[in-house]
């Protein structure tokens, strides 16, 4: 792992008495927070960084797990079971990404990764085995507990979604979204996506056509109204065109996206199309 690229995010709330740093391969003991609902399980081999994000994310009503390693990552979300998963690529036994698609396996889970890289050849490897969401180090703690916020809302938001009536199928040429059962066809054939990609590709296809901004993108789709964050629509495009097809997804350079359809496909009503039309 990179060390020169690692911070060490300060404390919340001024200064505070030092946590126990973690062992490799064990993980540290839930400390209730009194009204705390939601499950966070931090992986990362770095003692400083574990013990900073652990620190803010229990000063922010989250109970909170670490694990240092691979293998205790895998053992600990499959008996603990967390609403979220904060992952660094880099860890000894295998690594994050061997984690997350084992624990996405187990039980999906919203992934938060971590990577002292800025590749964008690693972020869509990451995006490609579940996670849903990731961030370079070196990270402002801010964003990084703004962004667990975020992704564990969008979870809230698919629940409800799955309990509320909605019409059928959104049908855009060849391109089949089911908004129910958050399945999506393309061509005939089944297309496996992330939660995060199903959202985007929902958010594109209410306005078949239309440009939707970078900022427009990250705000409805990941709430998040940060225009340094930005990257990551653009990672999560790219690996949405690598599952549905390139020619689906127009860039406009500059200012977005777009999500082409057939000239005239049937169904198209003005310039929201079908997709306006189911609601």
């Amino acid at each position: 792992m990179d060390r020169e690229h690692q911070e060490k995010p300060p404390p919340v709330g001024g200064p505070t008495e030092p946590e126990t740093a973690e062992r490799a391969g064990h993980h540290s003991a839930t400390v209730a927070t009194p009204g705390a609902q939601r499950r966070v399980l931090v992986v990362e081999d770095d003692p400083t960084i574990v013990e900073a994000i652990a620190a803010r994310l229990r000063a922010e009503g989250f109970l909170v797990q670490t694990a240092a390693d691979g293998p205790a990552a895998v053992e600990t979300a499959s008996a603990w079971h967390p609403d979220l998963l904060i992952l660094d690529v880099m860890l000894p036994g295998f690594d994050g990404l061997e984690v997350c698609r084992r624990v996405q396996a187990q039980r999906p889970v919203p992934v938060l990764m971590l990577t002292a890289r800025d590749d964008e050849t690693d972020m869509l490897v990451g995006l490609g085995v579940g996670a849903d969401d990731y961030m370079t180090k070196p990270f402002s703690m801010r964003e990084l507990v703004a962004r667990s916020h975020v992704l564990l809302r969008r979870i809230e938001r698919a629940a409800v979604a799955a309990t509320t009536p909605r019409p059928g199928s959104v049908r855009l040429g060849d391109l089949e979204i089911d908004r129910t059962q958050r399945r999506v066809r393309a061509a005939g054939k089944d297309i496996h996506l992330t939660p995060t990609e199903f959202d985007l590709l929902m958010c594109l296809a209410r306005s078949p056509r239309a440009v939707l901004t970078r900022e427009q993108l990250l705000a409805e789709v990941w709430d998040w109204a940060d225009a340094s964050g930005t990257r990551t629509v653009d990672s999560h495009v790219k690996a949405l065109r690598r599952k549905i097809g390139a020619e689906r997804i127009r860039t406009v350079h500059g200012v977005g996206y777009a999500l082409e359809t057939p000239p005239g496909f049937a169904g198209e009503a003005g310039p929201r199309g079908q997709a306006a039309a189911e609601g």
